[in-house]
């Protein structure tokens, strides 16, 4: 693609990258296959082609951003589905997110638009209000017709329907801290604790605690580390999302400083695709640019490192699981293979979902700001899903399990739940009345 940036725009470090992605592009429309909103919509500038053209049009005549342009880019999961289909590689995840940002600086958005995206930036990555908010959805489901009528009623109902009947005990289960290896030492990792995930299943974190000590592994979590950012980072909050980044990096920093870290652990694939990309968000610091660079290599999806110790079966398991393979797994991080051999060895008979390749709907707050779009993703998923005839299903990504489990009686569960279960850990407790105790 063809561009006319001026030399004044080109000494921008992040107008020069995006200059950079926008010469990748061939216009070929491999990517319109593989895009969930054109596959829901059928129009163009709800593709990544559709979309490329809009940003470019907007970044090199130095525009504002329009209502047409926010509401196309704002329809985008960041699935990144478009990345694994594209012959050019074109880095489409650099280009939506400067885009993002762009709109946060030079759009105004309606006031009850703004109020609620100000409520999910601000709620979401703190473990408190988040734990609070959720418990205030419970007794708000009761009013839900009058929330309906409400400014960005849908919003607020979508919000209100993704909220669990019942939350987990109030205390963190796992704060900072050491969790030593059982027998010999065979490797040392910090273990994302997260924002969202501990207050909605702090058992995800617990298993990959137990699975890892078990097989000889140390588990830290330092003191200081939280949201990994990419909640707002999606959401074109770049300043905060880049303070939020930096905080992780010194809690990390220090951490291999103090003892040295074989890797950095992440159960939920959204903060691991973000995080690994820490060194491409901080590279114009000079204070963070080497640590940044430093954590991200060290990052890992728990899978990933899974995958290279030798598990050991505890007990014989023959469900049948389906895999829902997060976007940000697949298309974001491109781990594949691992989860699904990881399973395949514990005894479970895995299935792969028809569309596969197609998100969910959940992409972080997408959710709740498109919930109407994000619905009939998660009818499609869960259609798919149904027709493996699974006893279970199992994915990497808090996010994926909250939006599934919306719209199917079929338990799901993350994968490390299932293989420290498999290993000797307790049965996850959605899997009652499925397998052994």
């Amino acid at each position: 693609m063809q561009t006319d940036f001026s030399p004044a725009q080109l000494s921008d470090p992040q107008m020069r990258e995006s200059e950079t992605i926008l010469r990748s592009c061939v216009h070929c429309g491999f990517c319109t296959a593989t895009c969930p909103t054109y596959a829901l919509l059928g129009d163009e500038l709800d593709s990544p082609r559709g979309r490329i053209y809009l940003i470019k049009d907007m970044l090199e005549g130095g525009k504002p951003a329009t209502p047409e342009v926010v509401k196309h880019i704002d329809r985008c999961l960041s699935c990144l589905s478009c990345m694994t289909t594209c012959p050019s590689g074109v880095h489409y995840m650099h280009l939506v997110d400067h885009a993002r940002a762009h709109i946060e600086t030079t759009y105004r958005r309606p006031l009850s638009e703004r109020m609620v995206r100000g409520i999910v930036a601000t709620v979401l990555p703190n473990r408190r209000l988040f734990r609070l908010a959720l418990v205030l959805a419970r007794l708000g489901r009761r009013a839900l017709p009058l929330v309906r009528r409400l400014p960005q009623g849908e919003r607020l109902a979508a919000m209100l329907a993704l909220a669990p009947a019942a939350l987990p005990a109030a205390a963190t289960p796992v704060r900072p801290g050491r969790f030593p290896a059982e027998g010999e030492r065979r490797g040392r990792v910090a273990l994302l604790s997260g924002c969202a995930q501990p207050v909605l299943a702090p058992g995800i974190n617990e298993a990959a605690i137990r699975l890892l000590n078990r097989h000889g592994v140390e588990v830290v979590l330092p003191s200081g580390e939280g949201c990994c950012g990419a909640l707002v980072h999606h959401m074109g909050r770049e300043h905060r999302a880049l303070e939020q980044a930096r905080r992780n990096v010194d809690a990390w920093t220090a951490e291999i400083e103090r003892g040295g870290l074989d890797a950095i652990l992440v159960t939920t694939s959204g903060c691991g695709t973000t995080i690994k990309d820490y060194g491409f968000m901080l590279r114009e610091d000079a204070a963070y640019a080497a640590k940044a660079a430093r954590v991200a290599a060290l990052a890992k999806d728990v899978s990933e490192y899974l995958a290279t110790l030798s598990l050991r079966p505890a007990r014989a398991l023959d469900q049948t699981v389906a895999y829902h393979s997060a976007c940000s797994m697949q298309h974001g991080q491109k781990i594949v293979a691992e989860p699904k051999t990881l399973l395949k060895r514990m005894g479970f008979t895995v299935k792969d979902p028809p569309e596969g390749h197609l998100c969910c709907g959940s992409a972080g707050t997408y959710n709740m700001l498109q919930p109407e779009i994000s619905g009939r993703l998660r009818a499609r998923k869960v259609a798919n899903i149904e027709k493996t005839g699974p006893d279970l299903i199992a994915t990497g990504n808090i996010g994926c399990i909250t939006q599934i489990a919306q719209g199917t009686a079929i338990p799901i569960v993350h994968t490390v739940e299932l293989l420290d279960w498999a290993t000797g850990g307790p049965k996850p407790g959605a899997l009652e009345g499925i397998g052994p105790a």
